[in-house]
């Protein structure tokens, strides 16, 4: 039996960019009182996000829990309490070398392409310039500082949790379009989180779904009991799987047609919503 008016999911997943967050990237009052009501009432909490652990902590400082985060699309769960990486699922380097190969003959007669490289790390006191290197043609026009240039050579040369492909003259859905056809799924899995040009890659089977699935394991909760509330097509097999899947109401086509129900926004506390029925 999936989670119903009556009964209260033990564990709670958020995605947090367009879903926990609204527009200011603030977690709204009343989604943070909703979680911490929840948590006090015994229910589990956990962040699925793309982002790697490392850029967390700004969300974590605006909530009452420090909870087990799945991070990187599910490569790596990170334990917030005790700033510690618990596992990390990586692609190998020659995983990533085919990857590049790849994407390079597809985008190169096409405005080029730019790599980015996550690798797992262990700890927030890492130095950003080694957890995240980027080659120069990814550097171009970067939306954020800290990372660590260096050749395709040596970005490829050390196994990662996550590389992303950047061509800005696209939109994230026709380059996964142009590039996730070539891509072998027992060689790498394939998402994004954003509109604009950036594709993430990790490793075969590494997804969200799989990270709440081994924290729902690891505390003995049911798929029936979990509820997952998230936006975009990253988000897909974890509300798929999840007993109750919900989408925000401004949620990718896809995203909604996979979830049980939809929500409001995320500015409108749409998280908050849907948990007081229980909390």
């Amino acid at each position: 039996m999936s989670i119903d008016a009556t009964t209260a999911p033990r564990l709670i997943a958020s995605d947090i960019d367009g879903t926990l967050l609204d527009r200011n990237h603030r977690v709204p009052i009343r989604n943070r009182e909703a979680v911490a009501r929840a948590v006090a009432s015994g229910a589990e909490f956990a962040l699925a996000t793309g982002r790697p652990f490392r850029w967390i902590m700004p969300v974590l400082e605006q909530l009452t829990v420090r909870p087990v985060c799945v991070t990187s699309n599910g490569a790596v769960l990170y334990d917030a309490a005790a700033d510690r990486v618990l596992s990390a699922h990586e692609l190998s380097p020659a995983a990533l070398t085919e990857v590049v190969d790849v994407a390079t003959t597809v985008l190169q007669p096409l405005g080029g392409v730019g790599f980015g490289s996550e690798r797992a790390g262990g700890s927030v006191l890492d130095p950003v310039e080694e957890l995240f290197v980027v080659e120069p043609h990814y550097s171009d026009n970067a939306l954020f500082d800290g990372f660590g240039v260096v050749s395709v050579g040596e970005l490829v040369s050390r196994p990662a949790v996550k590389l992303l492909i950047r061509n800005t003259d696209y939109s994230a859905p026709e380059l996964y379009e142009l590039i996730a056809p070539h891509i072998d799924p027992e060689l790498a899995h394939v998402t994004y989180s954003m509109t604009e040009g950036v594709l993430e890659v990790a490793a075969p089977n590494v997804t969200k779904r799989r990270g709440i699935q081994w924290l729902a394991d690891h505390h003995g909760i049911a798929r029936e009991d979990i509820i997952a509330f998230g936006d975009m097509p990253n988000d897909i097999e974890m509300l798929s799987w999840a007993g109750r899947g919900v989408a925000m109401e401004n949620a990718h086509a896809e995203v909604k047609a996979a979830a049980d129900e939809v929500t409001v926004a995320h500015h409108q506390a749409g998280v908050a919503k849907v948990l007081e029925r229980w909390f």
